[in-house]
């Protein structure tokens, strides 16, 4: 095999987004796409000279692709994956790879139903210089070990009308969750590839505070880890300008991250050390340290060109779908605590949490149009949910 034939299901603005991406990448071919809107479907196809299918049973099963990228409404990623596998394909599916853990789980058990296939997660923040950095510093003795995280991500605002624009967008039955399933699962999952995921969390989610929306459009949360490390993770749609700075205090001093670039002050002995100085007010020397940033953005095309690599020459993959579960559990962690008004241990109860959401579900009288009528969350009604 030189080349992967790719298909693409939900061909909405993001799925056109990395159908462009696609293009770019050597040894990929645009082979076929499907979206259940057959007039965007057609559209995009003849666009560029290619198949539209509206169900993608009958892509899965054309014989015309190897590979599907699933961008689609979240819940339905779980049934859509689950079916790639069935049908032999290789899959790198969009972020979050789930709305909640249960369903993760499922698609991760179908994975290993099928190890000769790969499945990739659309984490392109990894591919990110300033995100690449921050990793090699952490993995490195530059910091020390680690004591504090701050993370402040409020530059994530969005108006009434963003929400308004889809009818599955911000309610417990359409997407599952609010600024931590559709904004922060970036963030989330480069928590937890920077610093591993914690032991405890408490969380305080605000539903709906500033938009008419019955899910999380604020988020304040507290993590603990079994080593002392503590974190705090603040999160929002509501805030202009906002703000995305990530604080570190380190054995050797604090690394600040934001607007895109790298501060370390460096202490002039490891704090441990200086805890211990006989002197009740002691002058702490510190060191600037500004750190060279490789230039370069954030790229899906490395995404699918690791799938790509991963499939030929059996390269490693820049986000595989076993990592994809973390940020969906950070995410459904929070909701839970602030729900029950607890702390929460990791790992997650998936089905206490799975519950709960069902609940919800079934209370909510938060309904946008008719969109929910006739849709259930099975395999069975995926077509519905493929847009």
């Amino acid at each position: 095999m030189n080349k992967v034939r790719f298909g693409i299901v939900g061909v909405g603005n993001m799925g056109v987004n990395h159908l462009q991406s696609l293009k770019k990448v050597a040894r990929a071919e645009l082979a076929a796409v499907c979206d259940i809107n057959r007039q965007r479907a057609d559209s995009v196809a003849a666009e560029h000279g290619i198949k539209a299918f509206y169900n993608h049973r009958d892509l899965y099963a054309s014989g015309m692709i190897d590979a599907v990228i699933i961008v689609t409404p979240h819940y339905s990623h779980t049934p859509l994956t689950i079916d790639a596998f069935n049908a032999g394909l290789h899959v790198l599916c969009d972020k979050p790879i789930a709305v909640h853990k249960a369903d993760a789980e499922k698609m991760l058990a179908a994975h290993r139903r099928h190890p000769e296939l790969k499945f990739a997660v659309m984490f392109q923040m990894r591919t990110l210089p300033l995100n690449i950095k921050i990793k090699e510093l952490i993995e490195s003795d530059k910091l020390g070990s680690i004591m504090r995280i701050n993370w402040i991500v409020t530059d994530w605002f969005r108006t009434q009308t963003y929400y308004d624009s889809s009818a599955w967008r911000a309610t417990w039955e359409g997407e599952g969750g609010g600024v931590l399933l559709n904004q922060c699962p970036h963030q989330l999952d480069l928590f937890q590839w920077f610093f591993g995921m914690p032991d405890r969390v408490r969380a305080f989610c605000a539903m709906g505070r500033n938009h008419q929306i019955e899910v999380e459009d604020e988020v304040m949360a507290y993590f603990e880890y079994a080593n002392g490390v503590t974190a705090v993770f603040i999160a929002s749609t509501s805030e202009a300008p906002g703000t995305n700075r990530l604080e570190i205090a380190a054995e050797n001093g604090r690394l600040i991250v934001e607007n895109g670039k790298i501060n370390f002050k460096r202490t002039e002995k490891p704090i441990r050390e200086l805890l211990k100085i006989n002197d009740m007010f002691p002058k702490i020397q510190t060191n600037d340290d500004d750190i060279t940033v490789p230039s370069g953005s954030l790229s899906a095309e490395l995404i699918i060109a690791g799938l790509i690599e991963a499939i030929i020459a059996e390269k490693p993959l820049i986000a595989e779908g076993r990592e994809g579960i973390k940020s969906v559990e950070l995410a459904n962690a929070m909701l839970y605590s602030s729900l029950c008004g607890e702390t929460v241990n990791l790992p997650l109860d998936s089905v206490k949490f799975e519950s709960r959401l069902h609940k919800l579900i079934a209370d909510s009288t938060f309904k946008k149009k008719d969109y929910f009528a006739n849709i259930t969350h099975s395999s069975k009604k995926t077509e519905l949910l493929s847009v």
